[in-house]
């Protein structure tokens, strides 16, 4: 297995630079789809409102039977507060945990069909939070993932509010990695149109391609 990790800020593309590799043959492990996932077991649902308050639960139905209200806790666990920030360390240590063992899973699974079927597989982690998570030291390949803050920020500004975008942002400078591996990380400019995006992953993929087949 060749394990591909992705770092970026949020609006720098690492959801399209996933996309792009997936259309080559990679096997994506979307880690903000596996955490939407997680938030409608019926206990995680339990622990939110216990945390939060009936305030993150959609419409009139019981905790266990009501979707969350992601807008609503979003709200209350980004901004620019000392609450703020206690309350999305509150939130990871419900929903992380879960994400990590599912991602844990997936991958002992590709693995069992790597043994079976003798193909190395490429994989791919699209996690917000790469280096929190403890993901670092166990990617093959660290793509870097370089935009402009101004490009990113426009990207964004229709789904988050300013204040949401700092805490956003300031979640991610917690975890950034002050020097990565030397000799794995390549880096992807994502500052422009798709089709630029992409001759830079079609050249990255050959070299998988001709380290796989080596």
């Amino acid at each position: 297995m060749i394990l591909i990790g992705i770092i970026g800020r949020i609006g720098a593309g690492k959801s399209t630079v996933a996309r792009l590799l997936a259309e080559h043959g990679a096997r994506v492990i979307d880690a903000d789809r596996i955490a939407h996932e997680v938030l409608h077991d019926a206990d995680v649902r339990r622990l939110l409102v216990e945390r939060f308050g009936p305030g993150v639960i959609m419409g009139r139905l019981p905790p266990d039977a009501a979707d969350i209200d992601r807008k609503a806790l979003a709200g209350i666990v980004f901004g620019p507060t000392a609450a703020h920030r206690r309350a999305l360390a509150a939130l990871e240590s419900i929903v992380h945990p879960r994400v990590h063992k599912r991602m844990e899973a997936l991958l002992a699974g590709i693995a069992e069909e790597e043994r079976s079927h003798g193909v190395e597989p490429v994989v791919v982690l699209d996690v917000p939070l790469l280096v929190r998570g403890g993901w670092l030291d166990r990617c093959d390949r660290i793509v870097v993932l370089e935009c402009p803050d101004d490009v990113r920020r426009a990207r964004i500004a229709a789904r988050f509010s300013g204040p949401q975008i700092d805490a956003r942002e300031a979640s991610w400078n917690e975890q950034s990695p002050q020097a990565l591996p030397a000799g794995k990380t390549a880096t992807v400019d994502t500052s422009r149109d798709p089709a630029y995006t992409q001759s830079q992953i079609d050249r990255l993929w050959s070299e998988l391609s001709r380290r796989s087949h080596s």
